[in-house]
């Protein structure tokens, strides 16, 4: 959760991105219970000011997840999920998202396979080439209904356990997600050939403007 980007927190590139609209109406970060202190002396100011609340991560995923849900106000008709280790996602994005889950209920970002996809066995030979027609890589937001989200919690254990993500409880459901075209930009940092990436996406773009302050001592964007 402390990991910098070009001297700032992954996360708060992130959560700047949702706290500067004026339909969202709340932003939960899910950190690890051991790292919430280091996490509060480091950032109090920044989780203040930008009014971003910690939730205790859990065990696996899903369970970190349950814990956010269950902290989402009532009034808000939608939840949307991401990635605290997806910095590049832009404003555009999130638009394109949210606006086709206040239409369908579901909707999450995705990029199109390009690459040939081969199958292989355990020791690595390959086994057949996979079509790639039809095949997309998620990615995130995903934006589902409140309430579709938390029916699919409260009957996850009957879903089954090869559920990856929040998109295929929902889809368990019966609820159709939809797809939104990502970029290829919203890259996910796991490693540090991943961090100098997109250290490298962030600086070739225009410094924005924020619709409003979201730093205690900034009235911009720092990039």
């Amino acid at each position: 959760p402390f990991a910098n980007l070009d001297g700032r927190a992954v996360w708060m590139r992130c959560a700047e991105l949702f706290v500067t609209r004026d339909d969202v109406c709340q932003c939960l970060i899910v950190v690890a219970p051991e790292d919430q202190e280091t996490f509060r002396r480091r950032y109090q100011a920044n989780l203040a000011f930008m009014n971003v609340q910690l939730v205790d991560g859990g065990k696996e995923r899903f369970d970190s997840v349950a814990n956010a849900l269950a902290k989402v106000q009532e009034e808000a008709d939608f939840v949307a999920i991401h990635d605290a280790a997806r910095p590049c996602l832009t404003a555009e994005l999130i638009e394109s998202v949210f606006a086709s889950a206040a239409k369908t209920g579901a909707a999450m970002l995705a990029v199109p396979v390009t690459d040939t996809l081969k199958r292989a066995d355990d020791k690595g030979r390959v086994q057949e080439t996979v079509s790639r027609q039809g095949l997309w890589l998620a990615q995130t937001p995903q934006v589902f209904r409140r309430d579709w989200l938390i029916e699919a919690y409260a009957k996850r254990a009957q879903l089954g356990q090869d559920i990856t993500d929040d998109a295929q409880l929902v889809e368990a459901l019966g609820h159709p997600v939809h797809l939104v075209q990502g970029s290829t930009t919203n890259v996910k940092i796991t490693t540090r050939e991943d961090l100098t990436l997109a250290e490298a996406i962030l600086k070739a773009r225009p410094k924005p403007k924020a619709p409003r302050p979201i730093h205690p001592f900034e009235d911009e964007y720092k990039w």
